[in-house]
């Protein structure tokens, strides 16, 4: 297990995350929403225990936008107030001990490689296919 520093763009906002060695990587995720609240083509993920992560800068900064998800469930995005880069997403559709954390956003992060695609469905034409995809989410 490895800890890792992570900040938004600003740097009013700082944290960390513990990452185990298999979730040294990212996963793409298409979605529409992604696409929407990042303004890119897709965002770089990795799925992490709540537990893993804590603010340790500027917590008081974080504000919180919710909708909702494919599965009909909220879901929560957690950002800067300031800059907005979003630090993480809980989707509660993954339960109450899952986070959706923003890898990209880790500097050491960007050394990343993609694991998976989610929401392929979504992709854009022209985009090529990095990692193994699923359609939506994959099954638990």
């Amino acid at each position: 297990m490895s800890t890792f520093e992570g900040k938004c763009h600003c740097g009013e906002v700082e944290w960390e995350v513990a990452l185990e060695d298999d979730q040294k990587n990212t996963i793409l995720c298409h979605c529409n929403a992604c696409k929407t609240l990042s303004g890119g083509a897709y965002t770089l993920n990795q799925i992490v225990p709540k537990s893993a992560f804590k603010f340790t800068k500027g917590e008081d900064k974080v504000k919180k936008y919710t909708y909702t998800g494919d599965s009909g469930k909220p879901v929560h995005c957690y950002y800067c107030s300031n800059c907005t880069a979003h630090a993480y997403h809980h989707q509660t559709a993954l339960g109450d001990d899952k986070i959706v954390l923003r890898t990209v956003l880790l500097p050491k992060g960007m050394d990343f490689q993609p694991a998976a695609e989610v929401y392929g469905k979504d992709r854009f034409g022209w985009e090529k296919e990095v990692a193994n995809t699923f359609e939506i989410l994959p099954p638990e």
